[in-house]
């Protein structure tokens, strides 16, 4: 099914025609649950990958940050058991609980897998593949048609306290013996665990952060906030500017923190946003962003990715070289 942006709320370019010129497309996704295959675009699900390259792996051993680790298959079972409960909720016949027999395979909200499982290699996790033809806002090294996001599925503190994320740019056409199955991990952070989804990319236009447009339009724009439009309540950063979700291209949001200089590490050259991963698709009490068709019942986080506590991982890229190395931060 298709995925459509609602109309902003205000065209915030007629009342600041300056904000033309901090303009930029996006990518919007809209990933939700389906049954992606290696042939298409998708967030967790199956790559393109070469049978004969090696599966990345993350070798930090008990450097990672551990709380609670789950297997795969206990993800993913406990994700079915609260599935078939909100359906029986919203089907009327019972209220919102599990059977007897669900609630034994449910592990209690404080167990762990063992810590020391961490002290091998895990397996990286896939995270999103982007084709070219699917992605318009796609950017990659020339040549390349394919962009594969993967992470390691627990917290890094250098990375802080976040997955590590591992970029990989191909030419889909070089992939001739396609992986039958990639490897798991043994253990995962369960918020790392992606759902298989298929995307529906859309392209819209955002505008950027306030913190970082020109200090007097700026001002301007939180003086029209504060008055008010026609007595209804906009925010610029949540309503108008940028939107939430997983996406590709585009601007970040800081509203975490303040702005935070994205250097690359080689060349000292700034930044731009390359991919965003979310904890939510739409955000606040308007839920401005929510697809037009999107059902009453739908989940605001279709992928069961959170990052922190409800935040965004955003992925950050040279504009001088793909060789570079990324950056990250949580917003």
């Amino acid at each position: 099914m298709t995925r459509t942006t609602p109309p902003r709320p205000v065209d915030i370019v007629q009342l600041f025609p300056e904000l033309g010129e901090s303009a930029a497309t996006v990518t919007r996704l809209h990933p939700r649950p389906g049954m992606p295959t290696v042939a298409d675009s998708s967030v967790g699900g199956p790559l393109w990958w070469p049978a004969g390259e090696p599966w990345p792996v993350c070798a930090d051993g008990d450097a990672h940050y551990v709380f609670q680790l789950s297997t795969p298959a206990t993800v993913r079972r406990s994700r079915e058991i609260y599935a078939a409960a909100r359906a029986r909720a919203a089907a009327g016949s019972v209220g919102y609980q599990l059977t007897d027999e669900e609630r034994s395979e449910v592990p209690a909200f404080d167990f762990s897998e063992p810590h020391h499982l961490v002290n091998q290699p895990i397996p990286l996790v896939a995270v999103a593949q982007l084709y070219r033809r699917d992605i318009p806002d796609f950017v990659g090294p020339p040549g390349t048609d394919l962009l594969q996001v993967l992470w390691c599925p627990l917290d890094h503190p250098q990375e802080g306290y976040n997955p590590r994320v591992r970029l990989y740019w191909r030419r889909s056409a070089d992939v001739t013996v396609p992986l039958v199955s990639a490897p798991e991990p043994p253990v995962v952070n369960d918020s790392y665990l992606p759902v298989p989804c298929v995307v529906h990319p859309e392209r819209v236009r955002e505008y950027q952060y306030g913190g970082l447009l020109p200090e007097e339009l700026d001002a301007r724009i939180l003086a029209w906030e504060e008055a008010g439009e026609d007595g209804v309540e906009l925010s610029y950063q949540s309503d108008l500017s940028l939107a939430p979700g997983w996406k590709v291209g585009g601007f970040a949001n800081w509203s975490l923190t303040d702005p935070q200089p994205m250097l690359c590490a080689d060349c000292d050259t700034p930044m731009t946003l390359l991919f965003a991963a979310d904890s939510g698709e739409w955000h606040g009490t308007t839920c401005s962003w929510r697809p037009v068709e999107e059902p009453a019942e739908a989940s605001a986080n279709p992928t069961d990715v959170t990052i922190g506590r409800g935040y965004a991982l955003y992925v950050f890229r040279c504009p001088t070289s793909f060789d570079h190395p990324i950056a990250t931060a949580m917003q």
